[in-house]
């Protein structure tokens, strides 16, 4: 058994996210122990495939789906791969971002805005921006959604 600051001191993760990660529901503690939470050795694994989860791009809410409440996590297979896939879209696109950067930089124009390519960029960047705004406010109306029937228990 771990108290929290011990958990907190093995994990790495700040105190103040382990209760939150116990508030959403992806840790929970066994007890007391005076007034700081207790934990089971078995939370530290869990703690490792949340940070996974994070660094591959999956939402808390997505991670705490794949892990449920038993001791063993349901992996979505199906979901894994989606998201690499996601990742090796982000990276071509990242990767296109970078040679274009490279080029302005050596670009033997007057001036950036007369380089074809850096105005490609420039056109790149703006379509992007454009869906990644779409993006959040489709994530807004799902959120404001989500809390509503949260609070109304629908």
């Amino acid at each position: 058994m771990l108290d929290i600051s011990e958990l907190s001191r093995k994990s790495g993760v700040p105190a103040s996210k382990l209760r939150y990660y116990e508030e959403v529901g992806l840790i929970r503690s066994v007890g007391r122990k005076g007034l700081r939470r207790v934990f089971d050795d078995a939370v530290l694994p869990r703690l490792a495939l949340i940070a996974l989860g994070q660094a591959a791009g999956f939402s808390l809410a997505e991670i705490r789906d794949m892990l449920g409440e038993e001791r063993r996590p349901r992996i979505d297979r199906d979901m894994l791969s989606d998201k690499a896939d996601a990742l090796d879209r982000h990276i071509e696109e990242l990767s296109a971002l970078r040679d274009g950067l490279r080029h302005a930089a050596s670009c033997t124009a007057p001036s950036h805005l007369e380089c074809p390519t850096f105005q490609r960029l420039m056109r790149i960047a703006l379509a992007r921006q454009g869906t990644r705004e779409r993006g959040r406010n489709k994530a807004r109306v799902a959120s404001k959604s989500e809390g509503s029937r949260r609070v109304d228990g629908t």
